[in-house]
């Protein structure tokens, strides 16, 4: 039989697979010594039984029994005991943080009896009675799924019958009253009382847990930050300690390390007489942690020892959750922190020069989505005619503009019709979640920063401003007021800085972070800061340790220019199409037009200079490294007037209809295709039209010889698009090399051209052995490549039915944004399998966009490609990453680090 319960005794902080991320460290802190509240831990295992099967496995009520009947023995009482009772709390716990899942339930096995056996030992009514409505409140919403806003209501009646707005004005039996409303409600919305049997209530709660994995949000955030759906979630029964037994109590959240900048001090929240729950929900508005040294010193100081240990052992910034009873602290939870972009890379340099980690684990700890968050804009440093409204706590960094909503169901909505939305609440909760990932940015007038609203902003990296106090948010009526009598309201345009906490009312202009303007080469790491120094020293680590050179997507001499700042080994992909674009789409008109060779060869004379010129203005911003030069690859339709428009036009002109247009109808008509991105484009058209790609090679020729000439090292290789048949590449590279040849002949000047094809059609990649030994490197075009495997149009199916897709789980993120590799990456796979066998010296390389995002960097690290090609911001991101899957690469062979 499996183990399906552990002791906080028996676990260790490797064990989140089976223990999830609060069981394994609540373990490891009780090894450490450390005061944690005894507990067990039902593990993941346990919950993948109940997903699958509908029912708990068998054995676990046996292990469970046993379990409690340790604590209990420890505890010397026992669960829910009428005069001195043993009460828990019940959390969930899966190998990652999820802030979509079930909210704690605490207090478990208060009941009629109990409450009052905790009111005498505790020596205080007020205390007992309120967590008693805790637990209903708590249990209801929870479990029981009933509307939280109804127990919400019922306070606030309560208070106003009171007189008051604030919990802490209520009496011991205000709380007494609350709890008989709390009853009724439950009986109201779900039929039958609230259940008094304490391991009754424990039990419910367990298995409301293991139902929370599959809930909305708890899919929702899985999918938002692609964790597995198979992993389940663990739960954790942890005896009580109370933070609301007086003001020599409270509850707090503490972090090792600034989570948003990443500064070393002390930060985080304390709140006196009050539950964990409150300072998480932001209900309650905090004082900083520091505020702690003067209201209980020696708790204070055992908590900075704590803090110490906790950061030494896990050798990184720790987030912490601690409970003070009655002078006495306790520690609930801790965990690895989440952190914002900035605060990764000042914290992994800030620990290697601390010696707690070598710089392969500094680059372990970044990400390329981190760095790209770096490189976003952000508002511009002088803000004029913008006027500010308040300023809240900067819980996560960046500039949001849009428009202000007062729900998650309305930012959904904005963000579905293409427009950007500001998620403004008093405080979030997890049913907000939806919201969040949906809006720009969250802006909260209560609230810290270890708030949800900021915790889960900075997991998913969007701007946050939490705290903002002056605000009164009006949520039922949609608006805002802000100091002076401003009033927001729902679709009016705010800006939030989550680097500084101002608000503004209209649009702030942004500019280039400073990490944009380091690799542009305008800052120095001196002038650049601590953030740029960390970000230079792990770049350049990667860069050394990475095997996959990183190349550009560019089709100008200045993305060319600004690829190579960026640190472009070259180009990946010039798309030659791309410069037919405007004032000399005319002569692609013409080229079609030509009713005889004599028409055809003067529209290519036409062309052939601009193509040279083009061709010598990247050659010199890419001088000494390889340019890879796709020929002409355009569905055609995109060259030629619309079908319809020009129909439209000769009809209504009649007999006076204009001689070209009608030459210029009857070529559309003629070259009207169903399908045209699989119709007469790619190496089809260069077969098709004669001289067009031959045009094209000479210019390259030409261009290449004009810059050797001026002193200079071009570097040009020559791809073929679209090939489906070596027959096709066959033909194209024969003519292009008797091309090579002329020019060579012509003007003393030999420029060495290296002649491949794109893999873009899965023939192509199922037939790469025969295509490698007409072809002197291959490049991945991705992004065709996964049209054609799939069969669907990317322009045609991502509006239509991706939502769905990612909602039924049959993708867990688009196969244009990642690399799908069980199927277009299978075939990567097997064409570079077989084109290094046919050839072995055969560079290959991917010029999809897939070449920029990071899982699809290590895919391409692992099946031995020597490049990825991306757009030139996505530069530092694909390096990055390269060097980062190189380390995870000799860490899977066990191969050392480097210090």
């Amino acid at each position: 039989m499996p183990k399906f319960v552990y002791d906080f005794t028996e676990g260790n902080k490797d064990l989140k697979d089976l223990l999830g991320g609060k069981g394994a460290n609540l373990a490891e802190m009780t090894n450490l010594g450390l005061p944690v509240p005894p507990g067990f831990t039902i593990t993941t295992e346990a919950c993948r039984h109940y997903l699958e099967h509908g029912n708990l496995p068998e054995g676990l009520a046996d292990e469970v029994n046993a379990h409690l009947a340790d604590l209990e023995s420890a505890m010397g009482k026992k669960l829910g005991q009428s005069d001195d009772p043993l009460l828990v709390s019940v959390r969930s716990g899966a190998k990652f943080s999820m802030p979509g899942m079930m909210e704690t339930v605490l207090n478990v096995g208060l009941n009629d009896e109990s409450v009052h056996g905790l009111a005498a030992q505790a020596g205080d009514e007020r205390f007992a009675w309120d967590s008693y409505r805790r637990l209903i409140q708590m249990f209801g919403k929870t479990v029981l799924d009933i509307d939280g806003d109804l127990f919400e209501e019922a306070i606030e009646d309560v208070k106003r019958a009171r007189g008051s707005d604030q919990d802490a004005d209520l009496v011991a039996d205000d709380f007494k009253e609350l709890v008989d409303r709390f009853k009724g409600i439950v009986r109201r919305q779900t039929g039958r009382g609230f259940p008094t049997d304490p391991r009754e209530q424990m039990d419910l709660a367990v298995k409301a847990v293991f139902d929370s994995w599959n809930a909305d949000r708890a899919i929702l955030y899985r999918r938002q930050e692609r964790i597995p759906v198979d992993l389940g979630t663990a739960v954790n029964i942890c005896s009580m300690v109370f933070g609301n037994m007086g003001l020599d109590s409270g509850t707090g959240v503490a972090f090792t390390r600034d989570p948003a900048s990443g500064q070393q001090g002390i930060y985080g929240d304390y709140l006196q007489n009050a539950q964990g729950e409150d300072v998480v929900a932001g209900i309650r508005n905090t004082v900083p942690l520091t505020e702690l040294e003067r209201i209980d010193k020696a708790s204070y100081d055992r908590l900075l020892e704590i803090m110490e240990t906790l950061e030494n052992h896990y050798r990184d910034m720790c987030d912490i959750e601690f409970t003070i009873e009655r002078g006495k602290l306790w520690m609930l939870q801790t965990r690895v922190g989440k952190r914002t972009a900035a605060a990764a890379f000042r914290i992994a340099c800030q620990l290697l020069d601390q010696g707690l980690i070598d710089v392969d684990e500094a680059a372990r700890r970044v990400t390329g989505g981190q760095l790209a968050q770096l490189m976003f804009p952000r508002f511009a440093s002088r803000v004029d005619g913008v006027r500010k409204l308040t300023k809240g706590m900067n819980a996560s960094p960046g500039a949001a503009v849009g428009k202000a909503v007062f729900s998650s169901a309305r930012a959904v909505e904005l963000a579905e019709r293409g427009e950007d939305a500001i998620l403004v609440r008093r405080e979030t909760n997890p049913d907000d979640l939806a919201g969040m990932v949906a809006a720009k940015g969250v802006l909260t007038s209560r609230g810290g920063k270890t708030s949800h609203a900021a915790v889960v902003a900075r997991g998913m990296g969007k701007t946050c401003v939490c705290g903002a106090e002056e605000l009164d948010v009006d949520v039922k009526n949609g608006h805002f007021t802000a100091p002076g009598g401003v009033t927001v309201r729902e679709g009016d345009v705010i800006s939030i800085d989550g680097s500084s906490g101002d608000v503004y009312l209209g649009e702030v202009p942004v500019e280039d972070s400073p990490v944009v303007r380091y690799f542009e080469g305008e800052l120095t790491t001196e002038e650049g800061g601590d953030l740029v120094k960390a970000v230079d020293r792990v770049m350049k680590h990667a860069d050394a340790r990475a095997a996959l050179k990183v190349r550009a997507n560019s089709d100008n001499p200045e993305d060319s220019a600004r690829a190579r700042r960026f640190g472009a080994a070259g180009i990946g992909l010039c798309r030659t199409e791309h410069m037919f674009l405007g004032d000399r789409r005319q002569l692609i008109e013409e080229l079609v037009l030509a009713e005889d060779d004599a028409e055809r060869q003067a529209a290519l004379d036409a062309l052939e200079p601009l193509q040279k010129s083009d061709f010598e203005g990247i050659f010199e911003a890419m001088d000494g490294l390889p340019v890879t030069i796709r020929l002409i690859d355009p569905p055609l339709h995109e060259f030629l007037p619309d079908i319809t428009e020009l129909s439209v036009r000769v009809a209504l002109a009649g007999d006076g209809a204009d001689a070209k247009d009608r030459r210029l109808l009857e070529a559309v008509n003629r070259l009207h295709e169903q399908n045209p991105m699989l119709g007469l484009r790619g190496v089809r058209l260069g077969l098709v039209i004669p001289g067009l790609f031959a045009m094209q090679v000479r210019a390259i020729a030409e261009a290449a010889a004009a810059r050797k000439q001026a002193g200079g090292d071009p570097r040009p290789e020559i791809m073929i698009p679209l090939v489906g048949a070596v027959q096709e590449l066959e033909a194209v590279r024969d003519e292009a090399r008797g091309i090579l040849d002329g020019v060579r002949e012509s003007t003393g000047v030999d420029v060495p051209a290296l002649i491949g094809t794109m893999i873009e059609l899965p023939r192509a990649a199922l037939t790469a052995g025969q295509i490698a030994e007409a072809a002197e490197f291959f490049s991945f075009g991705t992004n065709d490549l996964t049209q054609t495997t799939w069969g669907f149009s990317r322009d045609d199916v991502e509006a239509a039915f991706f939502s769905r897709y990612l909602e039924l789980g049959i993708f867990g993120v688009s196969p244009f944004e990642t690399l799908d590799r069980e199927g277009v990456g299978r075939l990567v796979r097997i064409a570079a399998e077989e084109g290094r066998k046919a050839r072995p010296g055969i560079k290959l390389g991917i010029c999809g966009e897939h070449g920029g995002d990071p899982d699809s960097v290590h895919f391409c690290h692992e099946v031995g490609l020597d490049y990825v090609s991306c757009s030139p911001f996505r530069i530092p991101v694909a390096r990055l990453e390269a060097g980062r899957a190189a380390i995870a690469a000799a860490d899977a062979s066990g191969g050392g680090g480097s210090r």
